[in-house]
C-alpha cells in the first residue's frame, strides 16, 4: 500500500510545481517599471495569417532600464508588430523609425505600483487555492486507497506528508510573492 502513498505524494508534488510555474509565469507580466524583453513574451503578431509569438518575428533588446527595441527580421513586419503591441493592451506605445519599434516603458505611479501589488497578491492568491486543491486531491487518493486496505497509520502518515509538501509549496508562494511585491514597490 505504500505505493498509494507515493503516488497521492507524486501527484501533489506535481500540481503544486504547475502552480508555481504559473505564478511565476504570471508575475513575469506584472512589470516593475523597468523595461525587460519578457515584457513582450505575450503578444502576438499576424504574421501571414497566423498568430505568431513575437520573439519567432523579431529580436526584443533593451537598451536602458527605460527602453525596449524591437528589431523585425522582415521590414514589412514593422507595421503588424506595432499593431500586436497595441492590441495586447501592455500600456505600451511602439514608436516605427523605419528601422526598429522603440517602446519607452513610462515610470510607474505609486497609485499604479499599489495596484500592480494588489495583481501580485491576486496572482499569490490564485497559486496558494491550486496549491490546497492539490492537497485535497491528495488526500483523497489516500483516503480511497483506506477504502482498499490502506491501515490507518499508514493514512496518517501520508496525510501528514502531503500537508509538510502542502506548507513548503505555501511558503515558497509567500517568497516568490514578497520578493516580486519588494521589486513592484522599489522605485
Amino acid at each position: 500500500m505504500q505505493e498509494a502513498i507515493d503516488m497521492a505524494l507524486e501527484e501533489a508534488k506535481e500540481q503544486m510545481d504547475k502552480a508555481t510555474d504559473r505564478l511565476k509565469m504570471e508575475l513575469k507580466k506584472v512589470r516593475a517599471g523597468r523595461a525587460h524583453p519578457s515584457m513582450l513574451e505575450s503578444v502576438k503578431i499576424d504574421y501571414y495569417g497566423t498568430m505568431t509569438p513575437i520573439s519567432q518575428v523579431a529580436n526584443v533588446n533593451n537598451t536602458d532600464a527605460r527602453t525596449l527595441v524591437v528589431q523585425p527580421w522582415e521590414k514589412p513586419m514593422l507595421e503588424p508588430i506595432s499593431t500586436g503591441i497595441i492590441n495586447a493592451n501592455l500600456g505600451l506605445n511602439p514608436v516605427n523609425n523605419g528601422e526598429v519599434l522603440i517602446i519607452n516603458v513610462p515610470p510607474l505611479t505609486e497609485e499604479r505600483r499599489i495596484e500592480l501589488s494588489k495583481r501580485a497578491r491576486s496572482e499569490g492568491e490564485s497559486a496558494r487555492v491550486s496549491i490546497r486543491n492539490a492537497r485535497k486531491d491528495a488526500n483523497d487518493i489516500l483516503k480511497s486507497a483506506k477504502e482498499e486496505g490502506l491501515s490507518e497509520d499508514m493514512l496518517k502518515t501520508g496525510e501528514a506528508k502531503v500537508q509538510e509538501m502542502t506548507n513548503v509549496y505555501t511558503t515558497n508562494v509567500e517568497e516568490i510573492l514578497s520578493a516580486k511585491e519588494a521589486d513592484i514597490m522599489k522605485v
